[in-house]
């Protein structure tokens, strides 16, 4: 298409579909946003996607390595449906650490659609059903097991649920402390706006992550696993909005005397109704682009606190949660698969990054040199 013609269509496009044009041409964003609908379709459907539950053991497979899927048994033969080889497990008489072999005697042809541990989806729905499983008589493990015999696969989707929620929900309530709280310091001004810009600085000036920790650290531990989700959940947002509130109130600063808002406060609007009905609309493309790069942050907080041990605590099940069997040199050295959930971090964190960067090129194409 020449540059003539591309200017033309741009005259006939809405701003919406500027943006989404401009966004396309985004390869690693687009990649991006593809990947996270993925894991986050996956999340949430991590009961019927997962072949066990959280607290399903297997005895005989305790601190096992992940199987390989197979077509080609150990004879040559090719096989249509895929099956993995069951374990035989010895202990090592001098260092006692459990070995485990694969047993070509014991294969598992892999079903799909079928019948496995009954579970409840969402807490609403009775089911039976996984997108995989081996049956009763098998087991799969695809990314091994822990130190209790738990199928790590199964627990990293679940937590995935819980740590990309974490994400969004703070997010959401950071937009809306941020925007409110900006919004009103910036449009009413006086001493609304120094109590706000002195609660901004005092949070600035604090290091995040050991006030992370205290207020983590003062959650009572009789609380339930619910309510430590939440609490968690609050803390990162209430941190988390002090940046965002700057922004807004900056923007709010220069669209106070604009002919729209004056137009609208002289007809009797109130200052709730002028912030989100009349101003708040002018910028909402900035504060998509901010929220999405905000995500990673409160995965990394989630999963820093409940690495750490203050945050979300078992039975309750998230990244974090799962990092934490890999503490020490010991646990890495003998069973390395115990870190796939950081793996799944840094790449659901890594996507958030680039979508951000996409959305805001896209929003704003002058705020940096170029798009992918």
């Amino acid at each position: 298409m020449s540059e003539v013609s591309a200017q033309l269509q741009a005259r006939t496009l809405s701003p919406r579909q500027l943006v989404w044009l401009r966004f396309k041409r985004h390869r690693l964003a687009m990649a991006s946003g593809y990947f996270l609908l993925f894991i986050y379709t996956v999340a949430a459907f991590c009961e019927f996607v997962s072949p066990y539950g959280t607290a399903w053991r297997n005895v005989q497979a305790i601190n096992a390595p992940p199987m390989r899927v197979r077509f080609v048994d150990a004879q040559g033969q090719f096989h249509l449906r895929p099956f993995v080889y069951g374990y035989d497990m010895q202990v090592d008489d001098e260092t006692w650490v459990r070995e485990y072999t694969e047993n070509s005697q014991k294969r598992y042809p892999i079903y799909f659609v079928a019948r496995g541990e009954s579970y409840q989806l969402w807490n609403l729905f009775a089911a039976e059903r996984h997108l995989f499983t081996t049956g009763e008589q098998g087991y799969i493990h695809l990314f091994g097991t822990d130190q209790l015999g738990r199928d790590l696969f199964s627990r990293v989707l679940y937590g995935a649920r819980v740590s990309l929620s974490i994400g969004i929900l703070g997010v959401l309530l950071t937009l809306f402390l941020g925007v409110l709280l900006g919004g009103l310091a910036g449009y009413v001004g006086g001493l609304l706006d120094r109590a706000v810009q002195r609660a901004i600085e005092v949070l600035q000036s604090l290091p995040a992550l050991p006030l992370w920790m205290a207020l983590s650290a003062a959650l009572p531990v009789s609380w339930s696993s619910l309510g430590v989700y939440f609490g968690i959940t609050i803390i990162l947002s209430l941190l988390g909005w002090p940046a965002l509130a700057r922004q807004v109130r900056g923007k709010f600063l220069s669209l106070r005397e604009e002919d729209f808002v004056v137009s609208a406060r002289m007809l009797g609007a109130s200052k709730m109704r002028v912030i989100f009905k009349h101003m708040l609309p002018s910028f909402n493309s900035h504060l998509i682009a901010t929220a999405t790069l905000a995500v990673p942050g409160m995965i990394l907080g989630e999963t820093a606190l409940s690495f750490l041990g203050i945050g979300l605590r078992p039975p309750v099940v998230s990244w974090g949660v799962l990092m934490q069997q890999a503490q020490n040199y010991q646990a890495i050295v003998l069973t390395p698969w115990l870190l796939i959930p950081g793996l799944f971090v840094v790449l659901t964190v890594m996507a958030f990054n680039l979508l951000g960067d996409g959305v805001r090129d896209a929003v704003d194409p002058y705020s940096t040199g170029g798009q992918s």
